[in-house]
Parts: structure tokens; sequence; C-alpha cells
């Protein structure tokens, strides 16, 4: 391994990962403590109004917060610090000996890219494990000590599995109580069964829902049968949470259970199934960011200009900026417009990595 380092980085190579991965982590310490106590001076009075203990904001919301927000301006992070060492570097007179040798810019951005792949990998890894475990930490926080609009579903129409299908006009989330609950089983295009009750509660100790003022019509051809009782208990393949919905609970998901989820809500259609491809799709695709906007960065920034590095710099946020833009309008294109999530979470990286070519190829040879 020594000897294939030592093949393909020279001196300068280690310079250069030395300047971008110190800068890298400088910047992620200033972006945290700047995140926490802009955090702290708008959310107090929510802590002190809700009595929220210290161990939970420290150990639950900051130790799910702080890796989320991270995550989500890594890519603005990892390019600031690019411009800014590449632009430094630039300014003191450093690029140019090395352009002046033998060395191709192409031969240049070696060091760079494999700083990056070393931030892609961690960022990969972070986005499919590290993140998804932290994210659930501040969500459970969040739902209990900040959410106090009522999250429960109303009109939940929802497929159980390939002929039944459920109405439930509104839920109590708090009680796990249903109201207006209808069941309907088909066998093909006939509709063999129709249960309905105006009241229906789940036990969470012994996994079933109870039915109360309930009625059971079935069909067998031209024949008909009604049964109706004041209280029955059955078990039904769904769970409260299906009729709870948060815009942060996809994010919280492991990878197995966002499959899973995916999986049950193909056959169930209650409407969310583009949000969780999104979130899935995204996991993959947005740590591709670290070599975009590396290439970018450099592209920018690696020209001496007058004024030193305040030009590139400038340039360089209003970029990343940009692309954080592009980013959210691809979110909601997909959640919110039908767009499909697999092309839309490949917006961004792929419109500035044509921006990225084109820098490229006019940047100083």
């Amino acid at each position: 391994m020594k000897w294939l380092l030592d093949r393909y980085l020279k001196v300068i190579d280690w310079y250069i990962i030395r300047k971008y991965l110190g800068t890298f982590v400088f910047t992620i310490v200033l972006f945290m403590v700047i995140i926490v106590v802009f955090d702290v001076s708008e959310h107090l009075d929510n802590f002190l109004k809700h009595n929220a203990p210290l161990h939970a904001i420290v150990f639950q919301y900051y130790a799910g917060y702080l890796p989320f927000y991270t995550n989500l301006l890594l890519p603005l992070i990892n390019f600031l610090a690019v411009i800014f060492f590449t632009a430094k570097m630039a300014n003191q007179t450093e690029i140019v000996p090395i352009l002046s040798g033998k060395a191709s810019f192409n031969r240049f951005l070696r060091p760079y890219f494999v700083s990056a792949s070393l931030i892609f990998i961690v960022f990969f890894f972070a986005n499919i494990f590290l993140i998804p475990f932290t994210n659930k930490l501040d969500v459970t926080f969040e739902n209990v000590y900040f959410n106090e609009v009522d999250p429960s579903k109303s009109e939940v129409h929802m497929q159980l599995n390939k002929g039944t299908y459920v109405y439930l006009q509104e839920f109590n989330p708090t009680e796990h109580v249903g109201y207006n609950f209808v069941l309907e089983k088909f066998n093909g295009d006939e509709m063999k069964e129709k249960l309905m009750a105006n009241r229906i509660s789940y036990d969470s100790l012994k996994h079933f829902w109870t039915l109360q003022d309930y009625s059971v019509r079935r069909v067998n051809g031209l024949h008909e049968k009604l049964l109706s009782g004041f209280k029955k208990d059955t078990i039904l393949d769904m769970r409260p949470e299906d009729f709870q919905i948060h815009d942060n609970v996809y994010r919280a998901m492991s990878m197995t259970e966002l499959n899973k989820n995916i999986d049950r809500e193909k056959i169930r259609g209650t409407g969310v199934l583009t949000d969780m491809l999104f979130e899935k799709y995204r996991r993959f695709v947005y740590p591709l960011s670290s070599y975009v906007l590396t290439l970018i960065g450099v592209s920018i920034s690696s020209r001496k200009v007058r004024g030193g590095i305040g030009l590139p710099l400038g340039i360089g946020i209003f970029l990343c900026f940009a692309y954080i833009i592009v980013d959210r309008f691809a979110t909601v294109f997909s959640t919110k417009g039908g767009f499909p999530p697999l092309i839309a979470v490949f917006i961004p990286n792929v419109s500035f990595g044509a921006l990225g070519y084109y820098l490229l190829r006019k940047a100083p040879k």
C-alpha cells in the first residue's frame, strides 16, 4: 500500500491533501459552533416553555441536530474549504511553479480528488448508517417538545394487500382511536366483504384492533349476509403509525426500515411513496457533491487575481448557495410536483457537474 501511495502521491500532493483536509475540518468545527450559537438563541424559549431536560437537549436534540445540518451543509463547507486554501495558494504564487513544471492541470487535481474521495466515503456511509440514527434522536425530541400541531391524518385511503382496502375518516394519534372505519375485500372487481365501524382503537400491548358499533356485509354471488355487533377484536395489517405523519419521519428511518416501508407503500398507496423514494435515492447521490464542488472550487480559485482571495471566495459562496437552491427545487419538484425522484436527485450534481467541466476547460493550464 505504501509503495502505491509513494508512486502516485508526491510531496506536493501530500502538502495539498493536508491543506485540504485541515481547512475542511476547521471549517466544519467553525460551522458547528455557529449553528449551535444561533440555534440556542432561537430555541431557548421553546426549551424553557416545554421544560425540556438538559440531558435530552444535549444528548438527543443536539446529538441529532448537529450531524443532520452538518451533513446538509457539507457541500457548502467542502466548497468553501477548497476555494479558501486554493485561492490562498494562488495568491502566494504556489500554483504557478507547479503548473510551470511538467505537471498538467489534471495531474494538479489528483490530490484534490484523493481528498474528495476520503470525504465522499465518510459522507456516503454517514448518509446510509449514521445520519438516520442521529435523525431519529432529533425527530423524537422535536415531536415531543416542539411539534404542537396535530400530526394525525384525516380522510385516509389505504390498500392493505392485493384485494383489501381501508378508509378511515379521522384518527387520534395520542389515544390510538379512529372514527368511521371502512374495510372492503375484493376478488378481482367483485366485492366479497365490507366491514364498517363507528369507532376503532388499537391495543398496543396485545397488538390487535377493537371495532365498536360495527357491521359486516358478506357477498356470495346473489346472496348477501349482514352481521352487526357492539364490539369485536381483530388483527389487521396496519399500525397507528400508518395514520400519523410528520414531515421529518422518513429521514429518521434506517435503510432497512425505509426499504420495508417502500415495499408496503407500493401496495397501500397512501400517497407518500415519492417522498420515501426521494429520501432513499438522495442518500446515495448527495455525497457525489464532494467531487462536483471540488472540481468547481479548484477551477475558479486556482488563478491568481487582483484583490486576493475575496473574489473567488465571493463567487464560490454564490455558486454554493445556488447549488443548495437547485437541490431544494429538485426536492419540491419531486415530492410536490410529481417529478420522478430518481431523476430529481441527479439534477444538482449533473447541472453543476457540467458547469464544473466548463470551468475546468477555462482554468489556467
